[in-house]
């Protein structure tokens, strides 16, 4: 495993039980690269260890006066510092390999389920949890996967060790082989507390992430109404939170820490005291207990290890635990491509609602209620919240297609479209057919203006496409980021475009050649529209009222306006009021009273009075206007 193959071609199937498991099933898959950083660590703290035997021969050759003796512990000592050397130098980086393609692989697994999810899944998991899931939470995930080989390889030298000085000096070895696992289970009690503490301060951090990231995304609307010092202050007070959570923890940690310095001291004093005792009585050389006496001491290197991989256990578990919980989410309803990869064509029908949408047309979707309408606009392109009867294009249905088949057949834009930043070349350059230019779709979305004020906006750039758009489009206005999204999707020329509510912040003239561009470029072509806009009702060639997750009525634009008083109520932002006084007027006078004369207010305000007209004949008004300008 080198960091050269990345990204994996396949970084496998995950296993998301829990955070443990998680972690488990990452390490099993780069069991070649932890085999290796074991093998490394095992060379560099063996070679550390045995630099004590060499001392204590170097010295107890100096006190008998042998010169060969001093030579070949010279010789050790020279191999010991080579082997040191090299061991730490390729533990280094094979420890590293280990964590950067962990952290590699889920990074991949992130992206892979977002990508599969679509706009799912920000309505399953807080936006600010997946980012913090996909970068801090990523990189404690890769620390605890590559100290696992280094606390394994440290792990083995302990016992090694300790084998080793109860041979060589029984009455000393023994005193060391009991002592030093008594080091290294002496802070097992304080980490229960630890970990808790580590939680509450990750689970902090996760909230203040995510309240960052709502307000950097809201901050042009928190400025529009004064509210940035309010989200400010909830921010300064989440990060107050996270600080001393954050103490909190470091104090625990540091009191394990003084622990693992403290107790190896003292069972340095007492290895030397008890050693003195043992050289004076002549039971032991000068040699050996300077061997053991530097074995204690340099053996409080390797078990400085027990505490890392106890801290880096407490940090990835939690870490794990999110982002087993993101990777075990799935679509509502996928049959994992049971079909081939195939481009259906034909009608799109959805049997939950009875929606049509015919093969080339320009259908128009008019829904009373905007949450459903983005629900229903979503369960079009393939993206369904709940289970349910899959939606089919041509008869076949799209949760029987590989996901790249079914995203190539029904493109889907919601209502909020994000712009990523770089040049409007780089913006524009998606998956398309090839039959629609960048220059047409920019001329059907209306983007005129929009290259204007990119060009004005870039320094260097004299051609509109190689103008920088900032992170999300901030520096447009709403209308702008529109018709952006727009062009974008025009580009991609997909056998089925749905768009939800593409004018909603544009005005009306800039929408009614949106309207004409894109009936035009879209000729051919299915597109379904969710809208209430008559600008745009009026050029479908086929309008679709559906009230309550279902359709109710199906005609064009002036017939169901006159006909069907819910399609009139939504189109026209009608009230229940005027609604009531309207079906009073149709049955109790000629439809060619303008205003009923008992209607008008005896104020005679303009205002009220212009409520009393029949909706639909101002409606018809209105579109003369609009057709005229």
């Amino acid at each position: 495993m080198q960091i050269q193959d990345l990204p994996y071609p396949d970084p496998g199937t995950p296993d998301a039980r829990s955070g443990p498991r998680f972690l488990w099933w990452l390490f099993r898959n780069q069991l070649r690269g932890q085999l290796k950083s074991l093998a490394w660590g095992l060379l560099h703290f063996g070679s550390v260890c045995v630099l004590p035997f060499c001392v204590g021969l170097a010295v107890q050759a100096v006190v008998d006066h042998s010169g060969s003796r001093l030579a070949l512990a010279g010789a050790l000592l020279a191999v010991c510092c080579v082997g040191n050397a090299v061991g730490e130098t390729f533990l280094h980086r094979s420890a590293i390999t280990n964590w950067i393609t962990a952290a590699a692989r889920v990074q991949q697994l992130l992206a892979r389920k977002a990508a599969m999810l679509g706009s799912a899944l920000t309505r399953r998991v807080a936006a600010g949890e997946v980012v913090a899931v996909s970068t801090g939470d990523v990189e404690k995930i890769g620390w605890f996967v590559e100290a696992v080989s280094r606390f394994t390889a440290a792990a083995v030298t302990l016992v090694l060790v300790c084998v080793g000085l109860v041979v060589y000096q029984p009455a000393l070895g023994v005193v060391v082989a009991v002592g030093l696992p008594l080091l290294a289970l002496a802070v097992l009690p304080l980490l229960p507390r630890a970990t808790r503490r580590a939680d509450i301060q990750r689970e902090k951090a996760g909230r203040a992430t995510e309240l960052a990231s709502d307000t950097v995304a809201g901050l042009r609307v928190l400025r529009g109404i004064g509210g940035e010092d309010l989200f400010l202050d909830r921010y300064r007070r989440a990060s107050q939170e996270v600080r001393h959570a954050a103490v909190r923890s470091a104090r625990m940690w540091s009191l394990i820490s003084a622990i693992q310095v403290l107790l190896p001291g003292l069972l340095l004093i007492g290895v030397v005291w008890y050693g003195v005792g043992l050289a004076r009585e002549g039971r032991i050389d000068v040699g050996e207990l300077v061997t053991v006496y530097s074995s204690v001491m340099l053996l409080t290197y390797p078990l400085r290890h027990f505490e890392e991989i106890a801290m880096a256990y407490s940090f990835s578990r939690p870490s794990a635990r999110r982002a087993a919980r993101v990777l075990s989410l799935e679509r509502a309803t996928d049959t994992g491509g049971s079909r081939p990869a195939e481009t259906p064509s034909g009608d799109l029908y959805d049997p939950a609602t009875g929606l049509l949408a015919p093969a080339g047309r320009f259908t128009a979707v008019v829904c009373g209620d905007p949450d459903a309408a983005g629900l229903l606009a979503e369960r079009l392109g393939g993206h369904p919240s709940d289970e349910g009867a899959s939606v089919l294009l041509g008869g076949v249905p799209l949760d029987d297609l590989p996901l790249d088949s079914a995203r190539t057949a029904v493109l889907v834009q919601d209502k909020d479209p994000v712009l990523l930043s770089g040049s409007l070349r780089e913006l524009l350059d998606v998956p398309a057919s090839g039959d629609v230019g960048a220059e047409a779709a920019l001329a059907a979305a209306q983007c005129g203006d929009v290259l204007t004020a990119l060009v004005q906006g870039s320094i260097d750039a004299e051609d509109p496409m190689d103008a920088r758009i900032t992170e999300r489009g901030r520096s447009l206005s709403g209308g702008q980021r529109q018709r952006l999204a727009l062009a974008r999707s025009l580009v991609t020329d997909p056998e089925v475009l749905v768009l939800d509510e593409p004018t909603s912040a544009v005005d009306s003239h800039t929408e009614a050649r949106i309207a004409d561009g894109l009936r035009e470029l879209r000729t051919g072509r299915t597109t379904v529209v969710f809208t209430s806009s008559p600008l745009l009702l009026d050029r479908a060639d086929r309008v679709v009222l559906v009230h309550e997750h279902e359709v109710v009525a199906v005609g064009v634009h002036r017939e169901l306006v006159h006909k069907e008083p819910r399609y009139r109520a939504v189109v026209t932002r009608e009230t229940e009021e005027e609604a009531a006084r309207l079906g009073q007027r149709t049955t109790g006078s000629k439809r060619d009273d303008v205003l009923d004369a008992g209607d008008v207010p005896a104020t005679g305000d303009v205002a009220s009075a212009g409520r009393a007209l029949d909706a639909a004949d101002v409606l018809d008004a209105l579109e003369e206007i609009e057709e005229t300008a």
